[in-house]
C-alpha cells in the first residue's frame, strides 16, 4: 500500500499558508517528516489523520480517497499526536480496553486477547494496572503506540514522539517504531534530525508549507559532499562571518562557536572541508528556502 499526496494546499483564516502545493509518495516503511516548528508538519499530519480539511489537492491510501472518505481511513489509521489526554484514574489496561470498544471490537474474548498482546508488545504488561496519568514520558509514548495499533492499522502517524524522552526511553521507542514500520506505513513527524537518520529509509523536509526535499536520507547527505565547510571562531566574529558566508549552523565547542557554512567551492577564510550529515542537509535546505 502507498500513500500518494498530490498538490495539497492549506491556508488558515489568518493568512498563514501552512501547506503550499505539497506532493509526496510514501511507501510502506518508516518515513520521516522533518521541519522546524511552524513548518506545516502538524497541518499535514492532521490532514492525513482526517482531523482537518485541505483547501485543495488529493490524498489516496491504496484505493481510499483520504480527503473524502474519512470513515474508511479511520478504520485503518493509527494516530499518536504530540499531546494526548487520558482519564486521570483509569489503568492502562482499562483504557486500552475502552479504546478497543470504540474501535468496534465488541467481542470480549477477542478484545482481551488484543489488549494483553499490545501491552506485552510495548513492554507495559507489568504496569498494566497503573493509571496512564502516572506514567513517565516514555511509558506514555509506548502506551500511545499501543492505542495506535488497535485494529491492525495500515497507516500510523506519530507527531513529535520523542520530545522530552531520556536517551534510554528514546532507544526503546526507536526499536518499537522500527519493528512496526516493517509492515505498515509509519509517518514520523519531528524536528529532531537523529530520529530520522536512525529510523527512516525515506524522508521529506518541509518549511513554510513548502516541500524542500523528498528521498532517502543518505542520498541527501551525499549530495552535500564537498559543500560543507567548518571553522572554530570567537563569539565576537559571528556577525562578521555571517556577512561573508552562508552559515547554516553554529554550536559551542569548548566554549567557542564552531560554524558550518554552505559553499559550492572552498570559501577560504581558514575553513576546512567537513563531512556532511543529515543535520547539514536540514539546515542548508532551510537556509536556501529563506
Amino acid at each position: 500500500m502507498q500513500l500518494v499526496i498530490q498538490h495539497l494546499s492549506k491556508t488558515y483564516a489568518n493568512g498563514v499558508r501552512a501547506l503550499d502545493d505539497v506532493s509526496l509518495d510514501i511507501p510502506t516503511g518508516m518515513f520521516g517528516l522533518l521541519g522546524p516548528n511552524g513548518a506545516g508538519k502538524s497541518t499535514l499530519m492532521r490532514t492525513l489523520a482526517t482531523l482537518q480539511d485541505a483547501d485543495s489537492g488529493s490524498v489516496t491510501l491504496g484505493d481510499i480517497d483520504v480527503l473524502n472518505d474519512k470513515g474508511a481511513v479511520r478504520k485503518i489509521l493509527g494516530y499518536l499526536p504530540q499531546e494526548f489526554g487520558v482519564y486521570p484514574k483509569i489503568s492502562a489496561y482499562a483504557m486500552l480496553d475502552h479504546l478497543a470498544v470504540l474501535k468496534g471490537i465488541s467481542n470480549n474474548g477477542q478484545r482481551k486477547e488484543l489488549v494483553e498482546a499490545l501491552l506485552q508488545r510495548v513492554n507495559l504488561w507489568d504496569h498494566r494496572k497503573k493509571a496512564v496519568s502516572g506514567y513517565s514520558g516514555g511509558m506514555r509514548q509506548r502506551f500511545g503506540i499501543a492505542q495506535a495499533l488497535i485494529g491492525s492499522p495500515r497507516l500510523i502517524i506519530v507527531d513529535e514522539p520523542t520530545a522530552g524522552l531520556d536517551p534510554g526511553e528514546r532507544n526503546r521507542f526507536y526499536n518499537l517504531l522500527s519493528e512496526i514500520g516493517e509492515n505498515v506505513i509509519v509517518i514520523l513527524s519531528t524536528h529532531i534530525v537523529e530520529d530520522v537518520m536512525e529510523l527512516c529509509t525515506n524522508m521529506a523536509i518541509i518549511d513554510k508549507g513548502k516541500l524542500l526535499y523528498a528521498g532517502a536520507p543518505g542520498t541527501a547527505v551525499a549530495a552535500l559532499s564537498g559543500k560543507i565547510w567548518a571553522k572554530a571562531i570567537s563569539k565576537t566574529e559571528i556577525e562578521t562571518y555571517a556577512q561573508r558566508h552562508a552559515i547554516i549552523s553554529s554550536k559551542l565547542v569548548a566554549g567557542k562557536p564552531f560554524i558550518h557554512v554552505f559553499s559550492e567551492t572552498d570559501p577560504g577564510d581558514g575553513f576546512v572541508a567537513e563531512q556532511p550529515d543529515l543535520e547539514d542537509v536540514f539546515f542548508s535546505k532551510i537556509l536556501l528556502n529563506q
